[in-house]
């Protein structure tokens, strides 16, 4: 069953500074039927002003992934970690039992635009912690690469829970497949361009849930850019 939550039905923030779309129920936003998917409880897809962002406030017990897909964001944290994201970059931010930090736009000229998902951890009173790396587009193009893992694996980030986050780069009639194990789900999101899910068209801010799929086939319709996540 795939069930598509198009990107014009999401919720929004809109300030002079940040035009930010909710998949799920987030701040002032509150839908009883989209409150989440499995362990996903947050999906935003954030664009921010030059020189804007969020100062420092503070999470706890959530594992939290930032996805750049353009301009550079600037993160400070409690734990002492400072860092200017770019394209490319992915981050995890593991709240646990307290976490504070902040998330700027580090251009004086251009926005950044990204994703920010929230996942629930395995277990809650984790000790805070951050990674990052980068994914080139190269390493992403025409395959889903993994970015994130409960494991690790593949120099992905560690993300605690039991998940596998890819990443993939679609050239228009480029085609990608995925296996969905026994008990399985997954949630695909297109960040940008018209992709094709099992014969169903995605265009860029649309979402879908899986469950009781076997396989997946993802088809390029325009050149795009998604993530596919694999959970429990």
């Amino acid at each position: 069953m795939i069930s598509i939550r198009h990107g014009s039905e999401r919720g929004a923030t809109r300030l002079d500074w940040l035009d930010s779309r909710h998949t799920f129920s987030f701040g002032d936003y509150y839908d009883p039927e989209q409150t989440g998917f499995r362990s996903l409880r947050v999906i935003n897809y954030d664009r921010v002003a030059p020189g804007a962002g969020f100062g420092t406030h503070g999470h706890r017990d959530m594992e939290i992934v930032t996805y750049i897909l353009s301009g550079s964001l600037a993160h400070h944290d409690s734990l002492g970690t400072g860092s200017v994201m770019k394209r490319g970059d992915v981050q995890r931010m593991s709240a646990g039992t307290g976490i504070r930090h902040s998330e700027f736009n580090g251009s004086k000229q251009e926005p950044v635009h990204f994703l920010q998902i929230w996942i629930l951890p395995e277990r809650n009173g984790l000790s805070p912690g951050y990674e990052q790396r980068h994914f080139s587009d190269d390493d992403k193009r025409g395959r889903l690469r993994l970015v994130g893992s409960l494991d690790g694996r593949g120099e992905s980030l560690t993300i605690h829970q039991d998940i596998e986050l890819f990443a993939a780069l679609l050239a228009r009639g480029g085609r990608v497949s995925h296996p969905l194990r026994s008990g399985r789900h997954a949630w695909i999101q297109v960040a940008e361009g018209v992709v094709t899910l099992n014969g169903q068209t995605l265009e860029a801010g649309d979402g879908a849930a899986v469950s009781d799929e076997t396989h997946l086939e993802l088809t390029g319709v325009d050149d795009a850019e998604l993530l596919l996540i694999d959970l429990a």
